[in-house]
């Protein structure tokens, strides 16, 4: 076997276990939800489940091109996109969960709430922004995009720092796990530390 069919082989399983990995714990989920399973408080259940889901997904793809480097296993980074687009999808499961069954679809509710609480207002900006990332993550978006589309997509480092923030700030209580994801997220940070700079001056351009 070739080194280029190691290499298709190995990506290939790879993101069939990704998909398992991913989908798997949704549809238990939902149907635990379904049959009543969930506990005192499924909503909230659920829509923590999913927004954890989401930021573990958002790590994981920031550990991709460390480990890609340390271990000389190039072919992780293609499965970078794959990881990302379903942190966008349990991303998006949390946000329309909260929406359907903790607002009951109250649109004006919803915006108020975006406004008034500063956590949720920075939770939808980083959903914004990680939407963003979604629609322009397909080849053909990213060629016609040019220089400018890693510029959009450094924003990665951007909303899990505003993720760990609305994860901090949503805590009422039991602050251990939300502090244990902003070390995780300095620390993968921290492997950018080139990159962060690099856009926070094109935000912040140094005037010496």
């Amino acid at each position: 076997m070739n080194t280029k069919l190691k290499t298709s082989t190995k990506v290939f399983s790879l993101k069939v276990f990704i998909h398992l990995a991913a989908l798997l714990p949704i549809v238990e989920l939902y149907y635990l939800a379904f049959i009543d399973q969930l506990g005192a408080d499924p909503v909230q259940r659920v829509i923590h489940f999913t927004g954890i889901g989401a930021f573990n997904l958002l790590l994981i793809t920031l550990l991709i091109s460390p480990l890609a480097k340390k271990f000389k296993q190039g072919y992780l980074i293609q499965v970078r996109r794959l990881l990302g687009l379903y942190a966008f999808s349990y991303a998006f499961m949390h946000v329309l969960n909260f929406i359907a069954f903790d607002l009951q679809f109250a649109w004006s509710l919803f915006f108020n709430e975006v406004v008034e609480r500063p956590y949720i207002s920075i939770g939808m900006v980083g959903f914004v922004l990680l939407t963003l990332l979604a629609i322009t993550s397909h080849n053909t978006l990213r060629r016609k995009m040019g220089k400018s589309w890693q510029h959009l997509h450094n924003f990665n480092y951007l909303i899990v720092i505003l993720v760990a923030i609305h994860f901090y700030w949503s805590v009422k209580s039991e602050l251990i796990s939300p502090l244990f994801y902003i070390v995780l997220t300095v620390i993968l940070l921290s492997f950018r530390y080139k990159k962060l700079k690099a856009m926070l001056l094109t935000f912040f351009p140094s005037n010496t």
